[in-house]
This record gives C-alpha cells, structure tokens and sequence, in this order.
C-alpha cells in the first residue's frame, strides 16, 4: 500500500490527510504547536496511523508525497514579525509603501489612524537612478552611492533587502546591478528584485509584493529547511512539496526562493477541495466554499468548474494592510472562527473577533487555562459539544470552563448564559454571511445557483444557519471537513505562473510584440516543467493564458481568457476582444462594446496535473452500525432546552436521512442540524444538508 500526506498547519489545529492508492482518505487531528511546527505535526500523524492501524515510521516508509501548507508567512506578515528588511527604491520614490493605493473604505473617517507601511519609512533607502517608461536611463546608476547605502545596511545589521525601482519592468539592468551589488557586499543576505518576481505595471503593488517577499525569506528558509530535516529524520525519505496560494504546490526550493508563494497558502486549499468533492456528487460546477477554521472563517468561488484568482488580496484589511501582488486564489477571510472571542466593545455593543484564542491558550472548553468566551464555548454551553468525544474522544472538553467564560459576558449584558451562547453563534454567522455577501452578491453572484461546500473543525456549528439566510439549496458537508484543505491539497496540481507587462490595445493590437512575449512566457513554463523530476515530466499537463485589460480611462484591470496563444489575423484579435465583453458583462452586467480595450498584462499558467484523479476514488460510505439511542439537551434560540437526539457518523449508512433537531457527531466535527432543517448521508459517506 502506498500513501499521499498532506497537512495544513493552521493557527489552532494541525490537519492531516492520508490518501491511500484508492483515494480513501483518512484525517489526523491535533493542537498546533507554535513553538515548533513538526510537534503539532507529528502528533497529528501519529493520529491518522492509529486510524490506519499503523505505527508513524511504517506510515511515512510507505508514502510517496509528503505536501505541506502553513500559515505561518501570514501570521508573519500581519504581526510584521518578518527579517528586518531594507526597502531599496529610486530617489524621489521614498514614499510608495507609505501612501500605499490611497484608498479607503471611509473618507471622512477620521478617527481611524493612517496605516504604517509595511517596512518602516525609516528603513527606505533611495537609490539614484531612473528609468523611463521606454526603457531608457534616464538617470544613470550611480553604483558609488549603492555602495556606500550597502554598507551602511551592513553595519545596521538588514536580514534582507527588497529592490523596487522604477519602471525595472521596461528594463531591469538596475535592478539586476543592485542585485550583484547585494551579493558581493552583503552575501547570504537573502534578497528580492521586483522585476523578478511581480513584473506589473503598477508600482505599490510591486513594491508591496517585493518587500513582503525579502522578508519571509530568512523565516519561511529556516522553516522549510528545518520542517525537511524533521521529516527526513522521522523516515521520510521522499518528495516534499509545498502548498502555494495559486491554489497548486510547488518544491521547497522554488518556494524558499518566493516565499510569497505560501501566504494564505492553506486557505487557498479549501476552494480546490470544494471543486473535487462537489463534483464526486454532482452537484454542479459552481460552489461557494466556507472554511470555519480555529481564527479565521475563508470564503472562496469555484465558477463553472474552475478557481476564481485575484491580484488584490490584501492581508490586515482592505486598504489598511499590505497588498500581496501576486495571483491567488481569491479568498477573503474575516476573523470569526472556533476560537474568536466575544467581547463588549466601548460602546456597549457585543462583538465577536477578530481576536482569537489560538491554540494556546485556546478557548476555555479546552481547559488549558483560557478564560474568555468563544464560538466553540458557546457551542459547548449549547450542548452542540459532547465534552467525552471531543477530537473522537482525545481531548476532553471542560464545560463548567466554558459556562464561567460565557457567563462573563452573559452578565454584561443582562442575558441568560444559554441566551448569550446563542447570541455568539448568530453574531459570528452573521460576520460569515457578510463575507459570502461580499465575494459573491456584492460581485453579481447569485449564491442560490451554487451549492454551499462546508469545511474547518467548526464548520457544522452555525453553517446550516448561514445557508438558510442566504438561501442557498444545497449544502455540502465533506466526511472531511475539518480538514478541508488539507484534502484540497490531495487534488492539487504543480501549478506555476509566469507573467509580462505590456500595453496595447482592441484598435491598435500590436500582433508581433504579443506574439513574441507570449511566446516567451510559454518557453518559460515549459523550461521550469523540464527541471521537474522524472515522474512528474511524465504527467499530462496544460499551458492556459490569460491577460489583464480595461476599458480604457477605467482604473482597474479584470483577467479575462485568451482565446487563442497566437494572434496572427484579426479574428484572433475580434474573439479576444469578445472575451473581454463577456467577461465585464458576467462581473458587471455591463459590456461597452463602443470602447476601446486596454491590455495591461499577460500571463501564463502551467498546469502539471499531479493531483488525486476524481476516478481513482473509491466511495467507502459508513456502515451504519446501530447503537444505543442517545439524547442530551440543547438549545437552539429558545429559553428552554430540547432533548435532541444525537448520531454518531459510523451510525448512518449511505441514504439515511435525519431530521432537526439532531447532533451528527464525527471524530474530528460535529454537524448540528437545527429543528425544521435535515441531513442526508451520500452514496460517498458526504453529508448533504438541507435548510429550506
């Protein structure tokens, strides 16, 4: 038998998922240790080989490909607990990363502090030198004062350096000059050149991405590198590949070189799981995913089949934060998980998150000291949690901690305990449902035409609830589910993106020059799938292009498809441009087809499909082994309790249909089914939960 692991190191948990060569998938579950990753790791390893009725050294003795996701280049990068590094840019410029884009969701708000950047203005080097937009200098390197910048870097003690000039995207000499320079007088420094990694047009968002970049570098490079050695000394002895926020995986050396690449890495995950499990049931090719995770609930698309990808995703909020500038999947995230807290703002007001317990201390239900209340201790207060099954059955919950924590808050308020319970649960729903608002109603989805794909630990508290306000039909709620995107990870490929900067446009398309940059991005890819092993050179794979356009005098580019990778007569250019029309109309409901159209940006992506075939999954639905009935009280929003009959997975075969009020209990989730709503068990042991 051989094995496929994948893990998902998440703020509270650590997920993992073994896929043997059926595609049967079974999940560990264990607390993250942030002191030292490959603890939470292997003691979630340790609990999938117990499912398997393995021991650890025979399970990672028989597996072929170790995959690896974190969020720990996200956490570094909304603490700002980075390498100290030095912003490197052209004089005059000093100031890119402080205005940021110069938006904000509020204009006269004025009692909001204007956001730090990034890298402090105080670290912000200018370098004399200057490109124009046509690729000429016209302003000479001056390499005697780069120098003499270095060694002052030196001596200030910089872990590493980002390097954005000025239009290095119509030449890149400079950049390349300062790039040696850094090499020769600071070496092992690690360091980022924009042009190399994001070469786009606008300036902030190479800049951001660029700095970002250079300073995971030395963080994410200890972290993989010791991550590696960890496995290799437990006995794993082969590939170990990483999770990217493109929604594929890549080699660890790739990655240590961009390790941008691996923020929001493990969330991007949860769409390209979403996409595999709703199409083993039919249910459509296009899903709304909600990741409820330990400190965070993600939302993500799959349309018509496919990832919905995005430049704009911002982390620390919307203007506020920093700006990525890569391609990602498009996820948005707000701070209300299992582990968000409740508390009374200054104004009186009941909130919950975006401040979360973590892993440690955790909420008070885990009893490892933490006193305040959170989604999962008013869960517990609600009876939702059997405190004797918790993790199936390896950690034993403390109610009376959690009713303590609860009841804080419960006074503030002037409310029962269980009143104040449900109160949680319905705020944090309604944070969840203004999130799916935003990626798809605000953005001209219509959520009921897409089937709803739960995942994360706390999913199935409230997400019954959640669909039932956005009246979606159809709910989907993996076996799998609090380790949705660690099983994203089984059916990711080796994705890569290259990209290019040019501007032409629908009335004056520029044939030769598009040709010959698209020809230069696809010789690219295909020189990085020649540096891949053997058995992945093998594997079937695709080039798909894409490109960034406007129309012209608008402000922001929309991706739309390229039709064709060649364009040698203007039909090639009329189907583009019908692309474009097609693409506004879907977001917008708008096409304008008397304008012009601006093409900005081209891009490629490589495609190696290395993931788990839908065909090679066998459905291995639970036996529905009778027990004993059970019932415990629980409270859903009335001032008395119900006696709710409670299901243990194994107990409902493929088929079964239950009915509200009921607990479905899983060893690593429980799905609570509130009254007037039901539950089904699929033909694959998935659940299929029905609210209307």
């Amino acid at each position: 038998m051989s094995f496929r692991i994948s893990v998902d190191t998440g703020g509270t948990f650590t997920d993992v998922v073994v896929a043997d060569e059926f595609g049967r998938l079974t999940v560990g579950k264990a607390l993250t240790t942030p002191e030292r990753a490959f603890k939470g790791l292997s003691d979630a390893l340790n609990d999938a080989a117990e499912a398997l009725a393995m021991d650890l050294p025979a399970l990672l003795a028989q597996t072929e490909l170790f995959v690896y996701g974190t969020t720990r280049a996200t956490n570094a990068i909304v603490t700002r607990r980075g390498a100290k590094t030095a912003f490197l840019t052209t004089e005059g410029f000093p100031d890119i990363l402080v205005l940021k884009e110069g938006g904000k969701h509020f204009p006269h708000d004025f009692a909001t502090d204007y956001p730090a950047p990034y890298i402090p203005r105080r670290h912000t080097f200018e370098i004399r030198e200057r490109m124009s937009s046509e690729g000429t200098a016209s302003i000479p390197f001056d390499e005697a004062q780069a120098r003499t910048i270095l060694a002052k870097l030196k001596t200030l003690g910089f872990e590493a350096v980002a390097v954005s000039f000025i239009w290095s995207i119509a030449n890149p000499a400079h950049e390349r000059r300062m790039g040696e320079l850094i090499e020769e007088m600071l070496p092992g420094v690690p360091y980022t050149l924009s042009h190399a990694l994001v070469p786009i047009l606008r300036e902030y968002r190479r800049a951001s991405a660029s700095a970002i970049d250079a300073s995971l570098k030395p963080l994410m490079q200890r972290h993989l590198q010791g991550l590696e050695e960890d496995l290799r000394a437990a006995g794993y002895q082969n590939e170990f590949l990483v999770s990217t926020s493109i929604g594929g995986v890549m080699q660890v050396a790739e990655l240590i070189e961009q390790p941008i690449h691996t923020a929001k890495s493990g969330p991007a995950m949860a769409p390209v799981a979403a996409r595999a499990f709703s199409g083993l049931e039919t249910l459509g090719a296009d899903a709304i995913v909600c990741d409820t995770g330990g400190t965070t609930f993600d939302v993500g698309l799959v349309r018509e089949g496919e990832l919905v990808y995005s430049r704009d995703t911002w982390l620390g909020g919307e203007w506020t934060g920093h700006l990525l500038g890569i391609s990602s999947v498009d996820i948005r995230s707000v701070g209300a998980g299992g582990g968000s807290i409740a508390w009374i703002d200054d104004g009186g007001l009941f909130r919950v998150g975006p401040q979360s317990a973590g892993s440690v201390p955790g909420p008070a239900c885990y009893g490892q000291g933490g006193t305040q209340p959170t989604v999962s201790d008013a869960a517990c207060v609600l009876g939702y949690f059997n405190p004797d099954y918790f993790l199936g059955g390896r950690m034993a919950l403390d109610q009376e901690a959690a009713h303590a924590a609860v009841s804080t808050v419960a006074a503030r308020i002037g409310r029962s305990t269980a009143a104040t319970a449900f109160g949680i649960i319905n705020l944090a729903s309604e944070l969840m449902i203004k999130a799916i608002h935003d990626i798809t109603i605000a953005e001209g989805v219509n959520p009921r035409e897409s089937v709803l794909v739960a995942g994360g630990g706390a999913a199935g508290i409230n997400i019954m609830l959640i669909a039932k306000e956005l009246g979606c039909e159809k709910v989907l709620l993996p076996k799998q589910a609090s380790a949705l995107s660690a099983a994203g990870m089984q059916f990711a490929d080796i994705v890569k993106e290259a990209s290019r900067s040019l501007f032409t446009t629908s009335q004056s398309f520029d044939k030769v020059t598009v040709n010959t940059l698209l020809a230069s991005l696809r010789e690219e890819l295909e020189a990085f799938r020649a540096g891949l092993n053997a058995t992945q050179k093998a594997l079937p794979y695709k080039i798909e292009f894409v490109t960034d356009a406007r129309y012209a005098s608008q402000v922001w580019e929309i991706e739309a498809p390229l039709p064709s990778a060649v364009f040698e007569t203007n039909a090639e250019v009329d189907a583009l441009t019908e692309a474009f029309h097609a693409t506004h109309e879907r977001l917008f409901t708008l096409r304008d087809e008397g304008s012009t159209i601006e093409f900005i940006g081209w891009k490629a992506r490589l495609t190696v499909m290395s993931g788990i075939a839908l065909d090679r999954i066998k459905p291995e639905p639970p036996p529905g082994v009778a027990e004993t009935a059970r019932y415990r009280p629980c409270y859903f929003g009335d001032d008395e309790p119900v006696t709710t009959r409670i299901w243990k997975g194994q107990e409902l075969a493929a088929g079964t249909r239950v009915d509200g009020p009921c607990i479905i209990e899983e060893p690593t989730t429980t799905v609570v089914v509130f009254p007037g709503m039901s539950a089904e068990v699929t033909p694959r042991g998935h659940y299929l939960l029905t609210c209307i």
